[in-house]
């Protein structure tokens, strides 16, 4: 049996609350301990509280790890990110900054079908090789799980191949990754102008050989009147829950209400964006417990200032939940950090309702709240050691990584060296 302790931590802000995402005032009660120190056995938090309670409980055997009078926090849980593809669009970023547009872009050929040749043209140890790396980015600004999206194969060969890539790096054990089949991302060039087609790919080939495979867990489609209207995108849900996978949604990025009603109707776990929901949108999602996962890094660099309403949100009792939408198109960004900061900054979040956002929330979007996302007795020893003296630091500090040490079931899986 392994024994671990984390002790000389200035705030372990352990989360500690309702067994279910925080709402309203919750989001801004952190459970912090200051001076506080953790116990761990066989991977799983067995006590937290004063250091002096937890050094009583102590054996002679027990590993210590001296935070040095820094943060200890749960490790982020980033619930959407799209961490396997090839290449990068940095010269569509170029052209971003001279005026165009992302739909146009997108029309030109570029976007999303851009990065899909790529990946198409990629073989899976080298999407492996640059995967890896990214993960490596993840850790170093302390988030310990993901969610992680197919979608830049849009074939079965293809979306197969980036979801066993998913599966090989989960089982590394440096990271944890959810998965969540996106076939439905965009139509790619083989279906052009026979969208209805490629959904039925999508629903009788791609779905029934993915869950029988068992490659993912949720599946996701991209909801706009131009990708993939509300029938469309219904259909390819209801076939995707009927082979027992949840489902989850790109919702009102581009346009009102359009996918927030159909995420309220189907009682999807989740509905992502939300830049254009209004009020009719969000009390639909509010009423069908759909949690709203809220993306500003996409708003910021895609030079939009039209971020989701995240304090109505609030207000109406939603579990909000916030994270990166890594991406190598509208926000190639790992940083949880950045996306704290954005959160405030721009939709006015406090520190604290940001961080609950991102970790205990986070955590059951994705069906792990009973595992992940605060600290816990009982719960994997998922830690960040934050190089801060205060938690409100993190979004304050922009543009840093914080992480100092990273342990993902209680063993250290990233330590920077200074």
């Amino acid at each position: 049996m392994s024994d671990l302790a984390v002790v000389n931590c200035r705030q372990l802000v352990t989360l500690s609350g309702p067994r279910r995402p925080r709402s309203g005032a919750e989001m801004r009660e952190l459970a912090i301990i200051t001076g506080g120190a953790m116990r761990i056995r066989d991977g799983r938090i067995a006590a937290v509280g004063p250091r002096r309670e937890i050094y009583r409980s102590l054996a002679e055997d027990t590993e210590i790890v001296d935070a040095g009078g820094r943060i200890v926090l749960p490790g982020f849980v980033d619930a959407h990110t799209h961490p396997v593809f090839a290449g990068t669009r940095a010269d569509e970023f170029e052209q971003r900054t001279g005026g165009a547009s992302y739909s146009e872009i997108a029309a030109a050929g570029g976007g999303i079908r851009s990065t899909v040749r790529k990946t198409r043209a990629a073989s899976e140890s080298a999407l492996l090789d640059a995967s890896r790396r990214y993960a490596g980015w993840f850790l170093r600004g302390g988030t310990t799980t993901i969610e992680a999206k197919s979608g830049y194969g849009l074939s079965l060969e293809d979306e197969t191949k980036i979801l066993r890539v998913i599966r090989l790096l989960h089982s590394e054990r440096r990271l944890r990754y959810v998965p969540t089949f996106l076939g439905a991302h965009e139509v790619p060039d083989e279906y052009a102008g026979r969208r209805e087609e490629y959904a039925e790919a999508v629903i009788h080939e791609m779905l029934p050989q993915i869950a029988e495979d068992q490659l993912a867990e949720y599946c996701d489609v991209f909801c706009e009147p131009d990708v993939f209207p509300a029938p469309q995108a219904a259909a390819i849900l209801r076939a995707a829950r009927a082979l027992h996978l949840g489902i989850r949604m790109h919702a009102d990025q581009f346009s009102a209400d359009h996918g927030s009603l159909l995420a309220a109707e189907l009682g999807a776990a989740t509905a992502d964006h939300l830049e254009r929901t209004t009020p009719a949108g969000l009390a639909a999602l509010q009423a069908a417990g759909v949690q709203p996962v809220l993306l500003p890094g996409s708003v910021y660099n895609l030079g939009s200032s039209e971020y989701p309403a995240a304090r109505q949100m609030i207000g109406l009792g939603m579990p909000l939940v916030l994270a990166t939408d890594f991406n190598p198109g509208s926000s190639p960004t790992t940083s949880m950090t950045m996306v704290l900061s954005l959160a405030c900054t721009h939709m006015k979040m406090t520190p604290a309702e940001a961080l609950t956002a991102a970790t205990v929330n986070a955590a059951w979007s994705l069906g792990r709240g009973r595992e992940l996302g605060s600290l816990e007795p009982g719960k994997q020893a998922d830690f960040v050691i934050h190089e801060c003296d205060d938690y409100r630091e993190l979004p304050y500090f922009f543009g840093r990584e914080t992480a100092a040490a990273v342990y993902l079931g209680g063993a250290c899986v990233y330590r920077r060296s200074d």
